[in-house]
């Protein structure tokens, strides 16, 4: 990997930004990339659109906006509905299987979908939706390692919900590798 566009997308309340944070810190200190992070969200917060970019290098990272998105995390309707128009062909689409509906066959990406936010009500509570997507994230695009992820989580959750965002990222991560087996590994 010499550089990857990735935009995280939702709805606000869903820890959009959260996961950027996450996934950043985890690349630049523990896995020793590079990488810059933008945001931007409605002006209602909660329940209006929300989108988060991070640009990852090898090398250091000279233009911090993405030009268009290798990695799209769509978890919700409206997050898809606008930004699936920008992924390239061959793009990877993630999406909350739950909450957003496909408008094509989407023959020309790698589409995954995860019901993170139905493990995150399994573990007790919705708002551990964000470290499952981050979780299956991790797990079918090896941008970032699983170690990486884990250790970036403190300062980053409450420490109080440190071992269930813990718990959360790994049922996702799971979720992940046995979707990828399951896909022969594409």
């Amino acid at each position: 990997m010499s550089s990857q566009e990735i935009r995280f997308s939702g709805f606000g309340g869903q820890g959009i930004i959260r996961c950027a944070l996450i996934t950043g810190k985890a690349l630049s200190l523990y896995d020793d990339k590079f990488a810059t992070m933008t945001q931007s969200f409605g002006p209602e917060a909660r329940g209006s659109a929300c989108a988060a970019q991070l640009v990852v290098s090898d090398d250091r990272v000279l233009y911090p906006y993405i030009t268009q998105p290798g990695i799209l995390m769509a978890l919700s309707q409206e997050a898809y509905d606008l930004y699936y128009p920008e992924l390239p062909k061959n793009g990877v689409l993630i999406v909350e299987e739950d909450l957003v509906k496909l408008k094509s066959d989407h023959s020309d990406i790698q589409l995954r979908r995860v019901p993170a936010t139905r493990f995150a009500e399994e573990l007790g509570n919705r708002l551990f939706t964000n470290l499952v997507a981050l979780g299956f994230l991790t797990a079918v695009t090896n941008v970032v390692t699983a170690d990486a992820m884990k250790q970036a989580l403190p300062g980053l959750v409450p420490d109080r919900f440190l071992k269930i965002n813990i718990k959360a990222f790994e049922k996702g991560y799971e979720y992940g590798v046995e979707a990828m087996k399951a896909n022969g590994g594409k």
